[in-house]
Formats: C-alpha cells, structure tokens, sequence
C-alpha cells in the first residue's frame, strides 16, 4: 500500500482485525518516537549539539521521503494548495523537534513526554481564535484540568526551577500549532504532498549552520545514534500513516499514552532515571484530562450530522 493512496479509517467503519493491526503500528509509533527521544538524549550525553542531532533527523527523513515520493515518479506530489501553510507547519515541526532536544540535555524521558502530552488540550483551546471550533464549558474544563497537570510537574517557585523546562513547554506549543495547521491542510492537500514538505523546512534552516555545529563523530556508536535518530522519526510517521488506515482515531487516540510507558522503562535502563512523584502525579492528571477531553469529542461524534464534530489528540511527533 502507497502513501499516496493511504486514508484515514472512518469511525465504525474498520473490522475488528484492521483495528487491531491499527492499534499494534500505533504502539509501534510510539517505541519509535521512545527511542528517538532516547537516541537524541544519549547523543547530548555525548557531547553532541542537539542541533547536529536535529539536522540528521531531518536529513535522514527528507532522504527517504524522496526514495518513496520521488516528485519523478510521483507527479503532482510537490504541488500544494497552500505553499505558506506547508511551510509553516514545517517549520513549527523543526521548532518542536530541535527544543525538545535540547530540553532532553537536562530533562527525563518522562518529564518532557509529560508536558508534551498537554499538546492536545493546547489545541482545543487555540482550535477556537484560529480555526472557529469553539470549545464547550466541559471541554475548557478538561483543558484547566490538564494544564494543572503541567503545572504539578513543572511546580513553579519550588525548589530549584530548571529552565529547560521553558524548552519543553516551548514544544509543546510548536507542536499545538503545528496539529491545527495539519487539520487545516488535511481539506487543501492530500495526505502525500503533507509528508513531501513536513522535513524540508529543518534541513532549509539546519544546513546553512552547519559549518557552526559539525563535529565528526569517531565512534560508530554515535554515528548509528545520528542516524537512528532520522530513522526512528521517519518509521514512527511511517507507522503512524498505516496506523490511522487502518482505525479511526478515536480507537486509536487513548493509546497514545502507553509512550509514557516506554520513555519510564528506556529513561530507567538507558540513564537510570526513576520519575519522582510529582511527575507521576502530573503526568495522571494531564493523561486523565486528555481522555476526559477525548470522551466528550467521542459523544460529539454521535451529534446530528450536519454539526462540527470535535477532534481527536494526535501523538508527540518530532
């Protein structure tokens, strides 16, 4: 199955076998997006600019974006309806993926997917000014909710405040941004043009600082990290696609959680990083709100047709 031809499931409308498969490439998605994030983290433990990191990821995305969507073999593929929104949406996808990080220098695993995870709830909110789907009281209430999630995990004027947290939340709003830009060309182009241009932006901006972040990598240990971290990013979209042809979202939305559950086990056997409690709590809370949030967009669906139905929280993507 191409790229080209994939389409999102509609509800109700997958057998009980394709929502399975849909549900297993989901959990592949998120492994891939762990150990990205893990690669990306080692990489700063090894004395690596996040940004080299950040310009691989790219490079290595945008090259095998070409071998499948080659725009010779694939007429049409480059051609978009909205070229500034394509670069846009690219390029708030760079400044997600190159604050997370550095965010990663000195945050857990479990604390930057933790802020990460109230991507959606800042979608709804932003989803109203800039895309005219206004949220109900209950839904805004989900979103209070979350954000106090992050709130307990970041725990503002106690103890020693790490500024790499600003980072995180600077990714988390990147990447809010950058769901609401997907949603808007979704009904402008199809699904293949929005892969074709999703890596272009980072390598147009990483390349030309090259000279500034190069180092050559001696062992092959870093060199496999580098690139593993393109690949992880390009196999967890890839999967993703597949994912979302085979079950409909809202099957496949609450388990985008259990990726917290695969950043807790590689932060512990990679870095021997264990949670603390406020994270946990957080990250509970921010989890909780998130599915109240996807619940009540559940029951949106069940509306006469004709109304604006509400929309379901995507994966952290880098």
């Amino acid at each position: 199955m191409g790229i080209t031809s994939l389409r999102s499931q509609p509800e109700g409308a997958a057998p009980p076998n394709r929502r399975l498969a849909g549900i297993a490439l989901m959990c592949g998605t998120l492994a891939f997006f762990a150990c990205l994030d893990a690669s990306a983290k080692t990489l700063a433990g090894l004395g690596v600019d996040p940004l080299l990191s950040t310009f691989m990821r790219y490079a290595v995305n945008v090259s095998l974006v070409l071998m499948v969507l080659n725009p010779v073999r694939t007429p049409g593929v480059a051609r978009t309806n909205r070229l500034t929104l394509q670069v846009l949406r690219s390029l708030l996808l760079f400044g997600s993926t190159a604050l997370n990080f550095l965010a990663l220098r000195k945050l857990q695993l479990a604390e930057t997917l933790s802020i990460q995870f109230a991507t959606p709830l800042m979608a709804a909110l932003l989803a109203g000014p800039l895309l005219g789907e206004w949220s109900s009281p209950r839904r805004l209430g989900a979103v209070a909710i979350g954000f106090l999630g992050v709130l307990v995990i970041v725990r503002p004027g106690v103890g020693a405040f790490q500024p790499a947290v600003l980072l995180s939340i600077g990714n988390m709003l990147c990447y809010a941004f950058y769901v609401l830009t997907t949603r808007k060309l979704a009904s402008v182009d199809s699904t293949a043009t929005t892969v074709f241009y999703s890596g272009l932006a980072g390598l147009a901006v990483m390349t030309p600082l090259l000279p500034w972040i190069w180092t050559t990598p001696t062992a092959w240990a870093t060199w496999a990290l580098l690139i593993g971290v393109g690949l992880f990013g390009t196999l967890g979209h890839w999967l993703l696609v597949l994912a979302h042809a085979r079950a409909p979202a809202n099957v496949l939305a609450p388990f985008i959680y259990t990726q917290l559950l695969w950043s807790v086990m590689l932060g512990y056997l990679i870095f021997g990083d264990v949670p603390n409690r406020w994270t946990l709590i957080g990250a509970s809370i921010v989890i909780g709100s998130g599915l109240i949030l996807l619940a009540q967009e559940s029951r949106g669906r069940r509306r006469p047709a004709g109304a604006v139905g509400p929309r379901d929280p995507a994966p952290p993507q880098r």
